[in-house]
């Protein structure tokens, strides 16, 4: 994932090397050194037999646990950082036979998806009392983490980094965008990203600016549904999807927009955003975003003054808030600058990078 490689090549201070079940893009994402540990051939009959049998989450075998370790030994690695609440679970032999300290990060699905299972929110339980820390992207999951029984001692909050390089801000003239108002939504197309609503929203925003358009960027499952509600809609001449885009792409979308929309819900599986990257990239970028108050998203915007929250699987206040912004372009501007300037406080890469650093060294330093 982007936010993951942006983390791991921001860092410094320490040498990290990566470990993989499968590489994929070594253009996009040019690193080394990577080492790859394969799935082995019984790893689908293994991950049925805990799935579908046991009810539970499957853990990796002794054959993976050893190749792992192996890896572990040959470079000297003193200090272990698992992404994501839910590899770390199938990691747990390895967490509990190596020496060495551990880390898990967790960054929003992770900790809230099959909780609701006793043998998944146990063996989440036990990887947490095994590992030294667990780092949390919001305030938001680090609650949904202690709720799993995690000591609040053991969690620390480490932000997602934007490298604000990579999108300037730049000052809209919102008088000058009537009446061909543009708006943007990018990210994968899933059921927390609350895309329907989006599509509903603007079909009504439509109705007093029939000019407008927007853009969806982004790839996922729910494609060939989103393009079907748009045309009961009758705004598929007005929405363009564009699949997905490179981060150059994104920026000039991003630069040719007015509004960034971003209506997060939680997922029928209990799935939640911590708080959206895209989000924080538009922001940084000058756009004025709304969204909802959903998972960490609160945490990055405060409601009237660094962008807009609206009730989550609301398409009529949304489209409300909508309307009533772009009667106000001071009101536009005013929250495009302030959420640019939040962003720059609390999310830009090169201080979370260093952050995340003096966390690694210090847990280094205690178990030498």
């Amino acid at each position: 994932m982007l936010h993951i490689y942006r983390q791991i090549t921001a860092i410094g201070r320490c040498r990290p090397l990566v470990i993989a079940q499968k590489r994929e893009q070594p253009g996009r994402y040019p690193f080394e050194p990577i080492y790859i540990v394969p799935k082995p051939a019984t790893h689908f009959l293994r991950r049925f037999w805990f799935r579908q049998m046991r009810d539970a989450p499957w853990q990796i075998s002794d054959r993976e646990l050893r190749a792992l370790q192996t890896v572990l030994s040959k470079t000297a690695a003193g200090l272990l950082h698992i992404y994501f609440g839910q590899i770390a679970v199938h990691l747990l032999p390895l967490i509990r036979s190596w020496k060495k300290p551990s880390i898990v990060s967790f960054h929003g699905a992770d900790v809230t998806v099959d909780m609701n299972k006793p043998a998944y929110r146990e063996a989440t339980r036990q990887m947490l009392d095994a590992v030294k820390l667990v780092l949390v992207r919001s305030e938001s999951l680090r609650r949904a983490v202690i709720d799993l029984g995690c000591d609040e001692r053991k969690i620390e909050i480490q932000r997602t980094g934007i490298p604000l390089d990579k999108f300037p801000f730049r000052e809209r003239n919102f008088v000058t965008a009537r009446p061909e108002w543009r708006f943007v939504q990018a990210g994968r197309l899933i059921e927390k990203k609350g895309l329907p609503i989006t599509l509903r929203a603007f079909a009504l925003f439509l109705r007093q600016h029939p000019m407008a358009n927007l853009t969806i960027a982004g790839e996922g499952p729910l494609l060939g549904e989103l393009q079907k509600l748009a045309g009961e809609l009758n705004i598929d001449n007005r929405v363009s999807f564009k699949g997905f885009v490179s981060q150059e792409q994104l920026r000039e979308i991003y630069d040719e927009s007015h509004i960034f929309v971003h209506p997060s819900q939680t997922g029928h599986d209990g799935n939640q955003e911590g708080i959206p990257n895209s989000m924080l990239e538009a922001m940084a970028s000058g756009l004025p975003v709304f969204a909802t108050q959903h998972g960490g998203i609160p945490e990055a915007i405060e409601n009237g003054v660094s962008g807009v929250l609206v009730p989550e699987r609301d398409h009529e206040k949304l489209a409300a808030a909508l309307l009533d912004a772009v009667k106000d372009p001071g009101f536009l501007s005013r929250t495009a600058l302030n959420g640019a300037g939040c962003v720059r406080k609390n999310f830009d890469l090169r201080a979370q990078a260093q952050r995340l650093e003096d966390t690694y060294l210090e847990i280094v330093g205690r178990s030498e």
